[in-house]
This record gives C-alpha cells, structure tokens and sequence, in this order.
C-alpha cells in the first residue's frame, strides 16, 4: 500500500497516486480503471464514467481525477499529498493559467475576447465552496482534450508545433529559443520542417526583445517593418498575422523561448483564445523544453570539446614551421567561429610591436610584415589588457579604425578579439575575428570558445616558438662544432710527421718508462703521442683489433688537441692517467682480472676522461647554470658526461675511429665500457659503489663474475686518475700547487658571482696540508689499499700515498708550531726546494723516495724558513 492510496467498491489504490472503481486496479502513478478495466497510461482521461489521469484533468459522471492534485465526482475520491481543501482544488485547476484580471479587459489587437464560458473558468477562485464542484467540469471541457493530447508528444518540438497549428488554425508556428545571454533568437524547426542551419538574428532592439524583458505577447501590429522581413524570409512566405508568446521556464522564471503562429486561416486575426491555447500548452510543455535546451547545449559543448581536440591535434602537428601553425589556427578560429575574416599577430617584446605574418591563410614575406603599435587599435588595446573584447557594432567602436574599410570597400561589421597566452599567462599574440557569418554578432559562446580556443594557440605558439629557438641552437651548435673539429683538426703532414720514424719501442723513451717509480710528468709535451702509440704497440692492441696505423695517430692528436689548458687537468695529467693505466698492465698482470677490451677501453678512456675540462667541478657548472649544466645536470656527473660526449665526437671524426674494424657487437660494448669507465672517474660514484668494492675484496674477487669485473674497473680508473699521489714527494707536492691553484680560480668565480666557495676553493681559507691529509686518508689511501687486497703486487702504490702522506702531516706539524704561512699558495716550498735543489741537497724522485730522507728534507725546509 502507499502513503496516499483509497479504495472503493472493494477496488485498492497501489501507488502514491492512483484510483480504482468498480473493483478495478490502477497499476501506474499516474493512471485509472473503469469498469473493472485497467487504464495504463501515463497520461490519459475518459468521460461519462470513465476515469482521467493527468496533471490538470477532470471526470464527469461518477468518474476520478487522478493527478497529484485531483479530484473525484459522484461517489469518487480526491487522492492528493496535500490536504484537500477549496484553495488546494482552485490551485489544481487554475495552475500555469493567467490571472483573470488580465483577461477583463480586451485587447484591441486580438479578434475576439474569451467566450464567456471559457471566462468562467479564470473566475474558477472566487467561487464559493458549494458551486466549485459544478466548475469542475466546465474545466475538463477546456483543459483535457488539448493538454492530455499535446501531453502524449511533449518529448517531440514536432509534434508540438503541429499540434499548436491545428489547435490556433495557423498556418504554421515556430519556436524561437533565446540565447542563454538573452542576445540572440535562434530558429531551428518552422512548422513541420527542420531547418538544415539555424537561423538567428539579435534579440537587444525591437519587439522581441520587449517580450523576452517584459513577458508579453505581442502580434503582428507590434513588430516593426525590419522584423516582419526577417520573419518573412524565416517562413518563405508573407506574415499576414502572428502571435508570438513568451514561454517561460518554471525553474528559472526566465523567458526561454517565444512560440510564434503565423497567419491564421481564413484571413482572421489570432484571438485571446489562441493565446491561451498557447500558454497552457507550454504550461506542461516548458520543463521537457527547458530539458531539451540543456540537452541541446550539453550536445553542443559536446561537438565544440570534440572540436577543440581535433584542434589541438592539427595544431600540435605543426609546431616545426611558425608561419604554418598560424595559418592553420587562422583557418581552426574561422571554423570554430563561423567568422569571415580572421588575423593573428604576434607580440614582439622587443619592438613592443604587434606583427602578422599570415592574413586568412596567406604569409607574406618578411619585407611585407604588417606591424602596429603594441598599445593601439583593437588588437593593442587586447594586447595590453589580456581581456577578451567583443565589439557588436565596429563602426561605433572609438577604437575602431575605418580608414581601411573605406579605401578596401569591406565593411566591418563586428569583432571579436581575444588575447593568446602562454603558460605563464603572458600575452604573446592577439587574434581578431570579424564579421559573424551565422548571426548578428558574436555570442557569450563565441567569447568562452575563444579563451579555450587561445590556450591550444598560446601552448602550440609558445613551443613552436620554442622548438625554433631549439633548432637554431643546433644549427650554431652544429657549426660551433664544426669550426672546432676545424680547429682541432689533424693535418696529414702532422700524421706522417709522427708516423715517420716509426714506433718507438717503450725502453727507448725511457729505461724506467714500464716503472712504477717513472714520472711520466718527466715526458717533453711533444714526446707525448708517440708514447700513447708506443704503449698501444706495447700491450698488443694495434695488432689485435687490426687498428690501422695512420687512423690511431690522428686519434692520438686529436685527443691531445682536445685538451684545454687548465692548470691540472689537461693533457699532460691525462698522459699520465693513460701512463699509470699502462703500468698497471706490464706490472700487475690485469689479463689475469679482465678480458683483452675492457682492459682496452680502460686505456682508451684514460686518454679521453678529461676532454675539454674547462678547470671547474661539477658543482660549479650547476651553480653558474652552464650550457653544460642544462644538457647533463639531470643525470649528473655533469662533466664526465660530457668528457664522454667529446670522446664520441672525436671517434665519429673522419679518420679517427679506432674501432673501425668492431663487429656491431663489440662496438657498442666498447662504448658501453668506456662510458661507465669514465663516469667512474666522479668522485661521487666511488664513494657510492665503495662499500660494494669492499665487500668484493672481503669474498674475494672472481674474474668471471660480471658485477666483479665492472667494479674492479670503476677502482682501476680511479686509481689512474688519483696516481700522482703514487709518485715522489716531489711530484705529489707540484700536483698540490697545481690543483689548489685550479681551486683557487674556480673560488675566486664563485666569489664574483655573489656565492660563497667551499673552504678548499677559497685561497683565504684553505689550510693545504690538512686538506692534503684529508683526502689521503679518506680518498686515496683506502682506494690503494683495496687494490692491493685486490692485485697483491699493487701494495708499493699504497706504501707510496702513505709516504707522502707522512710528509703532509709533518708540513703541518710544522706549520702550526712555528706559525709560517698555511693558505694562499704553495709558493714557500718552491722557494725552498729551488734553495735545496741549487745547494744538491734534494734530488730526483727516484732518489728522494725514501721516507728518512724526506723527513730530513723537509726538517730542513721548515726549520730554515722558520728562522
């Protein structure tokens, strides 16, 4: 059962609203039975008896009326959730009717009043409780035959034109449905025939417009000459009468559509009655419109978002050429707008000029450019607001300039400019649209069109923009590379110039030379590259990967040119790398530790590690935000990426690939190995693989373990680049100045550019011997000693970093006892050795190796400066 349910004559009510009679069942909550029969729709009525179920209907003759207001004569039920009541029945049958007061007096544009007994009907709410009842069915007369069949076919705008057709006797009708900003009247179905295009046409002046803001109806006496044309050629045919009612949304209270009928047959004039004909049907018509309305436009945003992606995708797919993408957004904008005309200009910020390359589809030439004032015009005026301007009328427009319509002859009627933004929301363009094709002017949906519209154009623009700043770096990084690879390049008479004595043999470059005791500092500069090509013949690589001899010799100059000059890290350290790598080979056997290529590229990635070192850390580059920063700063290891990155460009030099001769296989391993090889020279990788390394020498190491090979690579590399401290104190000491003073310039950087360097690259700062004696004991001592855990023959290096370490230590015993200088340089002890060395008192490394001599050197350097 339901809240609000009656039965009669043993019949039961089983909905919220439904009756039966005569033992009857209604099934449907809006429906009834007669005579034992059932009546299953929802909206339907029967007389004499019958039973009539709609939201404003009646039955005669013993039958029900139910509706969510409704009523019952002669034995039948009123069933409704409010109390039923006199005022209740007056608001059921005179709901959605005009008061009565605004039918008292005729209207002199209407044929003929009311009849009086559909008067009575607006008279209905002064009726007296006794005579209510008998009015009942002077308002199912009225209401049932037209409300419960236009009710059959609300879902169908059709279906209700036609129905109102026959029921005004109009030639046809229409629907005007009003534009959500209340400008625009648009048409889409006249009569029985759905218009391929919508027509529509301004709302703001004229007699429409007075219904819309005054919800009045008007005839064809109210319209103006102008209006009765546009109507007119709407129907195809002459107005000989109209009728135009406002149809107003129960929801909103706001005017959304005008229903017009139009010559009415037999030449007569529209009537009072056709005019209520018309309200009442839209009385239970104007939900499901205002319904349609919200469907049409949720269809419409739909087919625009649809249009927009497809925008996006054609825009997207031109971001290479700039004068394309204009084009194609010129010609998406007209589409999307139905605009006649549109332009584009772009902001120039340093001319402070709005420029446009490309009018409806057409680029002009550079020469041709149209360019305007940044602050000027339309455009100027978007530009410098970033506001969106819609202009209805141009000619009344004070910003608006006519002088070229007069002399091209093209009158601009409207325009619709809005501004292109990047993503940081700055104006970087202005497109402007004119002339509306399918409407007076352009609408609030034009407007919200064109902000979406504008930031597909403001991202592509601003990447296309971007992308050819992009492709012009190339271009000049492309030449700046060529122009160096110029410079660098190795001439055929400086090849055959090195080549042409032949390799010398390693014994006769020095009898030391396979020594780990040999400086290899000790080298004249233009002795160097024969002594790569003597080490290459020396380890068997020329013959085993069939290196041709003329391409090695050019790599070897290349890679030496490739240096720049820095105090420390150029290419004599990079010999000296190279040198260690090699005694590492003759003296420790690495055959035994590692295949024939990885022990070769370990020596080729000697020679390259350093490539182009400007004499600045990685630190550095992300500080000053270099063009090396930006390329490698993400994957870091800024600078021995790109020492790698130098490497492969020498390689792919004409001449110079030593590796010619690779399977595909061992040509990208070759690469492979000398890219881990050299990232392992960033002093930040060996601390972070440490603990794997010692873990490796504590299980012993495996030679046919991958992991094990990779690692012990990674320490070898370190190892060669750390080897000066492997040499005599003497060495070790020059190395000392030469890197602090490398230090010292990058700090003295660092302070011009506002920052403030760590203590090591502050010549103000650095006390040198702890520093030395800091990265002895935490860098390179414990790199030595695991490789004497690792190649027990390599135990001399570690007790040579020891050595030298001792002697740092007494420096700053020394230093801090007798207070001498501690910072600035290493200018002291230079003065003090060339003393020694002058008076025969310190000699070569090789002499000066031993500890007790050392210590007698330097006691006698410190002592002497202390006096």
């Amino acid at each position: 059962m339901s809240p609000l349910c009656v039965s009669q004559g043993g019949g039961v009510l089983t909905s919220p609203l439904c009756v039966s009679q005569g033992g009857g069942v209604l099934t449907s909550p809006l429906c009834g039975s007669q005579g034992g029969g059932v009546l299953t729709s929802p909206l339907c009525g029967s007389q004499g008896g019958g039973v009539l179920t709609s939201p404003l209907c009646g039955s005669q003759g013993g039958g029900v009326l139910t509706s969510p207001l409704c009523v019952s004569q002669g034995g039948g039920v009123l069933t409704s959730p409010l109390c039923v009541s006199r005022e209740v029945l007056k608001r059921c049958v005179c709901a959605g009717l005009p008061p009565s007061e605004l039918h008292e007096k005729q209207r002199s544009s209407l044929a003929a009043p009311l009849p009086p007994h559909r008067r009575g009907l607006c008279k209905l709410s002064h009726c007296q409780a006794g005579s209510l009842i008998l009015h009942l069915s002077l308002c199912v007369s009225l209401c049932v035959s037209l409300c419960v069949s236009l009710c059959f076919i609300i879902h169908h705008v059709l279906a209700v034109l036609s129905q109102l057709q026959q029921q005004t006797q109009s030639q046809c009708c229409c629907l005007l449905l009003v534009s959500e900003d209340n400008h625009q009247l648009f048409c889409q179905v006249v009569g029985d025939k759905v218009l391929e295009e919508e027509i529509s046409f301004p709302l703001m002046f004229g007699r429409f417009g007075q219904v819309v803001e005054k919800k009045r109806s008007i005839t064809l006496q109210d319209v103006t000459e102008e209006e009765c044309r546009q109507l007119s050629s709407m129907l195809d045919s002459e107005v000989s009468s109209l009728l135009c009612v406002p149809v107003v949304s129960r929801a909103t209270g706001q005017v959304v559509a005008l229903a017009c009928a139009f010559n009415k047959q037999g030449g007569q004039r529209h009537t009072e009655a056709d005019e209520h004909t018309i309200q009442h049907c839209f009385c239970y018509t104007s939900t499901v419109l205002t319904s349609t309305l919200a469907f049409q436009k949720e269809q419409k945003l739909k087919v625009e978002c649809q249009a927009l992606l497809q925008v996006a995708k054609n825009l997207f797919t031109h971001l290479d050429d700039v004068s394309v993408l204009l084009q194609e957004i010129i010609v998406e904008a007209r589409n999307l707008s139905d605009a006649e005309i549109c332009s584009v200009f772009l902001l120039d910020q340093v001319s402070h000029e709005l420029v446009a390359k490309v009018f409806d589809g057409g680029v002009v030439s550079d020469d041709e450019e149209f360019r305007i004032p940044a602050d000027q015009g339309i455009a100027g005026h978007v530009a410098m607001t970033g506001q969106i301007l819609n202009i209805k009328d141009a000619y009344s427009h004070p910003l608006f300039y006519r002088g070229v319509d007069d002399s091209t002859g093209f009158r601009t009627r409207n325009i619709l400019c809005f501004p292109i933004k990047d993503e940081n929301n700055e104006v970087i363009g202005v497109a402007e649209l004119v002339n509306k094709t399918n409407g007076p002017w352009f609408n609030r949906f034009d407007e919200d069109l064109a902000t979406a519209f504008s930031i597909y154009c403001g991202i592509s623009i601003a990447h296309s923009l971007l992308y050819k700043k992009v492709h012009e770096a190339q271009f000049r990084s492309h030449l700046a590379n060529e122009m160096m690879m110029y410079h660098m390049k190795v001439s055929e008479q400086e090849v055959a110039q090195l080549l042409e004595t032949g390799l010398e043999p390693v014994d006769e470059i020095h009898p030391l030379f396979a020594e780990f005791t040999y400086t290899p500092r000790s080298l004249p500069d233009d002795n160097t590259p024969m002594g790569i090509l003597s080490m290459f013949e020396d380890m068997g690589f020329i013959n085993t990967y069939k290196i041709d001899l003329h391409t090695l010799a050019r790599f070897c100059l290349m890679v030496k040119k490739g240096y720049r000059d820095p105090p420390y890290h150029n290419w004599t350290h990079a010999f000296s790398v190279s040198h260690f790598c090699y005694l590492l080979y003759k003296n420790l056997g690495l055959a035994n530790y590692l295949e024939n290529i990885e022990i070769f590229a370990l020596f080729v990635s000697c020679m390259c590690h350093d490539l182009d070192h400007r004499g600045t850390n990685n630190s550095f580059q992300v500080a000053s935000q270099s063009v090396l920063a930006a390329l490698y700063s993400s994957e870091g290891s800024v600078m021995e990426r790109h020492h790698f990155a130098q490497a492969i460009a020498i390689l792919n030099t004409h001449g110079c690939n030593i590796f010619d001769k690779f399977s595909r296989k061992d040509y990208q391993r070759m690469l492979d190995l000398m890219r881990d090889i050299i990232l392992a020279t960033d002093l930040a990788h060996h601390l972070r693989i440490f603990p794997d390394l010692q873990r490796m020498a504590d299980a012993g190491y495996n030679p046919r373990n991958q992991t094990h090979r990779s690692l012990l690579l990674c320490l070898l590399m370190t190892s060669c680049d750390l080897s000066d401290q492997t040499k005599g104190w003497k060495t070790t000491r020059k190395i000392a100045e030469l890197i602090y003073k490398e230090f010292f310039s990058q700090g003295d950087l660092e302070k011009a550019m506002g920052n403030r360097p760590s203590e090591m690259m502050d010549r103000e700062k650095a006390y040198i011997p702890e520093l030395q004696i800091s990265f002895m004991e935490h860098i390179a001592m414990p790199i030595y000693k695991l490789l004497s855990e690792l190649l027990p023959g390599a135990s001399e290096l570690y007790e040579r970093v020891a050595t030298n370490r001792v002697q740092w230590t007494k420096v700053s015993h020394k230093f801090t006892v007798r207070g001498l200088p501690s910072n600035n340089s290493l200018d002291f002890l230079d003065e003090e050795y060339e003393l020694l060395q002058s008076q025969g008192a310190l000699g070569d490394d090789s002499h000066c190796d031993d500890t007790h001599c050392l210590n007698g050197c330097l006691d006698d350097v410190v002592g002497g400066r202390g006096q």
